[in-house]
């Protein structure tokens, strides 16, 4: 066990290292000059070429992945190239309204996709079974934005039920902060719900077909015990892949729901740097957001052998 987490652990940093050198050549090698955008339409060459010198960006590029390197590892994220601040406090500023999108996402997520996939694996065939095949389709083929427009028209716009768009701070109240969040969790959430219901379908068809299934059917287990506790966790490895690598669309579904909702976040932080080159803050953020999901493949991998003890060896 103990080796299978170090070896986990190395591969870990292995990747970051990749995804640090993929980002920083990403942002360099793409079109657009930071300098330019910061000097203006009225700038001339003279200013352009002293703000490069002044930002490093004349540099070779190696040496510029190196300062920029030993900063990260430091926790020095950098200096918003715009505003002077420090990026980390940026991003800090702007994370209750994503964390809280993303924490309500996920738990909708989970407990409608869950559900109903179970549902239509106990009753297959069925109309719910159908039904959900058609529900997962279409929670596939729309897009975030367009789920995310028509919840507006209805509930906000048409209905008056619920706000149109922006975000209120937990610390204002609970009511306030939960209402604002509704729409969008709910936008973001379709996609997942078919998603996680879709897997969790064939997951489950899969243990129930087993013969220890119709062992325990012929002994008289309850359908409550026969799903939870016997079906369910002998699915639980391809769901609980999919739940964690969902997390890696979940940051693009943020970005986009931000945007539609108006919602003051971090996605909303990277639209603004990408259309300023703001190198610093899009580096920042890919970073923590590529370290966050790293890490959560990592304990993802490290909970299968809780579910699975096979594969500790």
């Amino acid at each position: 066990m103990a080796a299978y987490i170090v070896r986990r652990m190395l591969s870990t940093i292995a990747v970051m290292g990749m995804v640090g050198i993929f980002i920083f050549l990403l942002l360099r090698l793409s079109p657009g000059d930071p300098a330019a955008i910061i000097a203006g339409d009225a700038a001339t060459p003279q200013m352009i070429a002293g703000i490069r010198e002044q930002l490093g960006l004349n540099d070779p590029l190696p040496v510029q992945f190196l300062h920029w390197a030993l900063d990260i590892l430091s926790g020095d994220f950098g200096d918003s190239i715009f505003t002077g601040r420090p990026v980390l406090l940026l991003i800090s500023q702007r994370l209750q309204p994503t964390i809280s999108l993303s924490i309500l996402t996920m738990i909708v997520s989970v407990t409608v996709g869950l559900a109903f996939g179970m549902l239509a694996a106990w009753h297959v065939g069925g109309v719910f079974d159908r039904t959900l095949a058609a529900f997962a389709a279409l929670g596939f083929s729309v897009p975030v934005f367009v789920v995310g427009y028509f919840l507006i028209y209805w509930f906000a716009i048409s209905a008056r039920w619920l706000p149109v768009q922006g975000y209120q701070p937990v610390e204002h109240g609970l009511g306030p902060w939960f209402v604002h969040l509704i729409l969008p969790t709910v936008a973001l959430s379709v996609p997942y719900i078919a998603y996680f219901a879709r897997i969790t379908r064939a997951s489950m068809l899969e243990v129930l077909s087993e013969d220890y299934m119709r062992t325990a059917a012929a002994k008289g287990a309850s359908s409550y015990s026969m799903l939870f506790h016997h079906a369910l966790k002998n699915a639980g490895v391809p769901i609980l892949t999919v739940i964690g690598t969902s997390f890696a669309y979940l940051i693009s579904g943020v970005v986009i729901t931000e945007t539609v909702f108006n919602i003051p976040g971090v996605g909303r932080l990277v639209v603004d740097a990408i259309n300023n080159r703001d190198y610093p803050i899009i580096q920042g953020v890919l970073i923590l957001a590529s370290g966050l999901y790293v890490l959560i493949n990592l304990a993802v991998d490290l909970t299968y052998t809780v579910i699975d003890p096979r594969i500790r060896y």
